[in-house]
């Protein structure tokens, strides 16, 4: 199941974009990072790396 991201959270920074393996991550027009499910391996590199916790399981 791929992560999930809460917008309210984010602050943008793109850290989870540059932790991605599979570049499943990328940063939406609102400038909020947003994940591909498809190509989301459920690695948890991402929830590692965002500094606010904008990234779960």
């Amino acid at each position: 199941m791929p992560v999930t991201i809460d917008k309210d959270l984010c602050i943008g920074c793109g850290a989870c974009v540059g932790a991605c393996p599979v570049e499943a991550l990328s940063l939406d027009d609102e400038g909020k990072s947003t994940v591909d499910e498809e190509l989301c391996i459920d690695c948890h590199s991402c929830i590692a790396t965002c500094p606010v916790g904008a990234i779960t399981e």
